[in-house]
This record gives C-alpha cells, structure tokens and sequence, in this order.
C-alpha cells in the first residue's frame, strides 16, 4: 500500500483512517499531507487524518501541493519534516506522485545525488522528470 521512497520515506495515495492506523503498526513516526483541502469530494479531511493520527502517536504536518508547482517555501518544509522526522515518515497526495516530487526536490536541496533520486522515485513506481531539471539544479547548488 505503502511504496518505499528510502529506508525512512515512504508514499502513498490519499489516505483514509484505516491507513493511520496501518501506518502506525508500520512504524511511520509523521504523516506528511501534500494535497490540498477540498481537492476532490471522495478524499478524507486533512483534520480528521490529523485527528486520528495524533491519537495513534504520529505526527503530521500539512504541506499542500497545488497542480501549479512547488515553491521554494514547501521544498524546505518538507526537507525540514523530513530532517526533524525520528523515523518513517509517510507523505501522501491523491496518487503519491507530488509526494515523490516535493520528496525528491527536499532531497536534492540537502545535497543528495538526482541519480538516486530519480533510481529510488523510480522503484517505487514514480518518475521524476517533471522536476529532473531542478533536482539537477538544487543538487548541484549543495555541491
């Protein structure tokens, strides 16, 4: 259900409360949220994802991704998430793939090399050459 960015970072379409509480026996320590509210009429509120993950222990953190892009104010937040995370972090969207790109861009901003980016985003099922070229650009700013 659950597909593996990284050893800590995980991705997933749109979650519902059966899902905390299978993250929670997973071990996922904060649930990050990309999409925005009200997006489609079938997604869970962001507010009772955060109702019940807090009551399993978890985390979680609102960081809305909009079809227009990312901004440089999400990229560090979630590269800060991520950072302050004391173990698996699970981020969703509607499908998972602007979870993977803001995840990727989050990366690429702390140094990480795009090629294993690109390698992990892609045996999880995502590909991320929508943003490949930034990637490429906030790596290499970190070298």
């Amino acid at each position: 259900m659950f597909r593996k960015l990284t050893e800590t970072v995980f991705a997933s379409p749109q979650i519902g409360l059966a899902e905390v509480a299978a993250a929670k026996a997973q071990g996922i320590v904060l649930i990050v949220n990309n999409r925005p509210e009200e997006e489609s009429d079938d997604q869970t509120p962001g507010a009772e994802i955060e109702a019940a993950a807090s009551a399993a222990g978890i985390a979680y953190v609102a960081i809305p991704v909009t079809h227009a892009g990312f901004s440089e104010q999400q990229v560090s937040a979630m590269a800060t998430a991520l950072q302050g995370a004391s173990g698996p972090v699970l981020a969703y969207c509607r499908s998972g793939t602007r979870s993977t790109l803001l995840w990727a861009l989050a990366e690429a901003s702390q140094g990480a090399d795009p090629a294993e980016i690109a390698a992990s985003a892609a045996e999880a099922g995502y590909d991320i050459s929508p943003v490949r070229p930034l990637v490429d650009m906030l790596a290499a700013g970190k070298a």
